[in-house]
């Protein structure tokens, strides 16, 4: 493939947020103003969308995709990526895994290849109102106690109550999909009876509610003063947002090693292996995941970085009242999911049959059984 620096027009598609989409907008118009001739345009799509359509719908019609992690073990098999190692850039590669928050950078990688980039950190951790809570829950039966009191919100979308039962089953050391197995039957039905604990005591909303949906009734009611559980975004603990700013914590733990096994998320920038424009794509998003971009351009625009760095810079944490000082411990012990080829469909499968676990359809027994064989199948796919 070539490259010939003039007249160059590359297409991008990341997620539809002020998060996932000003901060491509902002860096595509700083890097043509360092490359003459190349220009960059972000597209986006809605977060569920995001989550859903495959690589195989976007690859032959974009040159950069923000990506979710678990897509690489399909993008592996799929020839879809480019692989961004061996590219010119193995240097600038290990100073990004160097730099990695938590497990960020390896994420991407699969198969001895590295197929993206991580640009945005997050994982569950725990969010709150200042103003309304005096004491911030450190473990779990704090936060059944808090629940009790009707004063917990919890996001229980079919997607995050199965990052909710991966986070609990990673904090107690049985991390599900160990030595090609789900979950424990034992530890995996002690997990759902203690997320069904608080579950029933949150409002009946939080069952069809994602992180920004919690994110925004935490914000913009005085009901509530905590979530336990979400995927952190910096956007609400930066002053003027909305009406209350929230300040955010680590995870609460059920184990005894403290706020470990929270199931990153994130994401990270991908190269269309169709690109007809590899040199500008790769340069393009090695610099949006340096450190000197993330701490800079990429966070003063909204964004949420994935360096280190980043999450340790002064003025980051001034800009959002800690958030990133106060969660590293958890995004630093996170825990990685299973990334294989066949793992997304399990995933939209596990989902629903948490859901239904905390809906009170099925029992726990059944659900972790349920579960198990959903990624037994998985595997052999």
């Amino acid at each position: 493939m070539t490259d010939t620096g003039e007249g160059r027009t590359l297409k991008g598609m990341t997620w539809d947020h002020a998060r996932g989409f000003d901060p491509m907008v902002a860096t595509a118009e700083i890097f043509a103003e360092r490359h003459p001739g190349t220009t960059i345009t972000w597209e986006k799509r809605s977060l569920q969308a995001f989550a859903d359509r495959p690589l195989e719908a976007m690859a032959n019609d974009y040159d950069l995709m923000v990506i979710d992690h678990p897509h690489v073990g399909s993008a592996a098999r799929s020839g879809l990526l480019l692989a961004l190692d061996g590219t010119g850039h193995d240097d600038a590669l290990a100073t990004l895994s160097r730099e990695s928050c938590g497990p960020s950078h390896p994420s991407y990688a699969f198969g001895g290849r590295q197929w993206a980039l991580a640009i945005d950190a997050a994982a569950p951790v725990a969010a709150y109102r200042p103003d309304l809570l005096d004491r911030v829950p450190t473990t779990w039966p704090e936060v059944i106690a808090l629940a009790e009191q009707s004063r917990v919100v919890w996001p229980l979308l079919p997607i995050n109550a199965l990052m909710c039962y991966f986070t609990l089953l990673a904090n107690v050391g049985e991390a599900f999909g160990r030595n090609e197995r789900g979950a424990d039957p034992g530890t995996g039905v002690r997990i759902l009876e203690e997320m069904l604990a608080v579950a029933r005591h949150v409002p009946e909303a939080c069952l069809s509610m994602d992180p920004i949906g919690a994110s925004e009734w935490l914000a913009c009611r005085g009901s509530h003063a905590y979530v336990p559980f979400l995927y952190g975004y910096t956007n609400y603990s930066r002053a003027g947002f909305r009406p209350h700013r929230l300040r955010v914590a680590d995870m609460p733990a059920l184990g005894g090693d403290g706020p470990v096994g929270s199931a990153i998320g994130g994401t990270g920038i991908a190269v269309s292996a169709a690109t007809k424009h590899p040199e500008a794509a790769v340069e393009y998003a090695v610099w949006i995941a340096s450190a000197e971009c993330q701490r800079g351009a990429f966070f003063a625009s909204g964004g949420q970085p994935a360096n280190r760095l980043a999450w340790t810079d002064d003025e980051c944490n001034r800009v959002t009242d800690g958030f990133f000082r106060d969660t590293l411990a958890t995004l630093e012990g996170s825990w990685l999911r299973p990334r294989h080829d066949g793992y997304m469909p399990f995933q939209d499968i596990a989902g629903d049959i948490v859901h239904a676990c905390l809906t009170g359809q099925q029992t726990p027994e059944a659900t972790v059984r349920a579960v198990n064989d959903a990624y037994d199948r998985s595997l052999a796919q």
